[in-house]
């Protein structure tokens, strides 16, 4: 038996909770809010412009979701006008050394993975 099968049957769900925490923390977005708040608390303003191509709409909901998990905490400041601040939560923090090993990984790969994708689309072109 697996690791994966084996905590499925703890759980008894089948796997739907590891695979929604996966689906949260794989998305493109989260990593790279995550990335960029370990260089410390930043205002929403300041964290849009950080994260090249996010939309307003997009940084909103996935930082909301982050706060949901508990990987963000967010700080509101009474002030006029409000202030509001994020920073990593210690989970949040813990999440910085997986996701480095995977970008490693990555940049490690790049050139096989697109030798192997320009091999692929050669054979299925028509």
């Amino acid at each position: 038996m697996s690791d994966y099968e084996h905590t499925c049957m703890i759980r008894g769900d089948g796997g739907r909770t590891i695979r929604a925490i996966l689906d949260r923390i794989c998305n493109k977005w989260t990593l790279l809010i995550v990335a960029t708040l370990d260089q410390g608390r930043l205002r929403f303003g300041d964290l849009h412009q950080q994260v090249p191509g996010i939309s307003q709409r997009m940084l909103t909901l996935t930082l909301r979701n982050l706060e949901r998990d508990g990987l963000v905490s967010r700080t509101v400041h009474a002030e006029v006008p409000p202030r509001v601040e994020y920073a990593l939560t210690a989970t949040g923090k813990s999440l910085i050394p997986p996701a480095l090993a995977l970008a490693g990984w990555a940049i490690e790969h790049v050139p096989h993975i697109e030798a192997s994708r320009t091999a692929y689309e050669s054979r299925t072109a028509p």
